[in-house]
């Protein structure tokens, strides 16, 4: 079972990724890309990640508009330290 971050770690963390948000227990990013078919590329990048560290996100997408959003089902629902590496290797690939 997954521990949840504190406030004060959560806090920490945070300040190193940009633009995400704390909402509801959960951390939550947009990112627009230039179009449907480069968005999805994204999408996939990430899948990729996701598979290889057994965490995935609850995401949507809309023509160039992807939204993720990230918590830990075994931590009932929180952040985790799973949620802030996810949210890192998601980073790099948006660049």
């Amino acid at each position: 079972m997954s521990t949840p971050l504190s406030i004060s770690e959560l806090t920490d963390e945070l300040s190193a990724l940009k633009g995400w948000m704390l909402q509801d227990d959960t951390i939550k990013k947009t990112f627009v890309f230039n179009d449907f078919k480069q968005a999805f590329s994204f999408m996939v990048k990430v899948a990729f990640e996701a598979e290889a560290l057994a965490h995935h996100p609850d995401w949507s997408n809309v023509y160039k508009t992807v939204h993720i959003t990230l918590s830990t089902h075994d931590a009932g629902n929180k952040v985790t330290m799973k949620d802030i590496e996810l949210a890192k290797r998601i980073d790099e690939l948006s660049i």
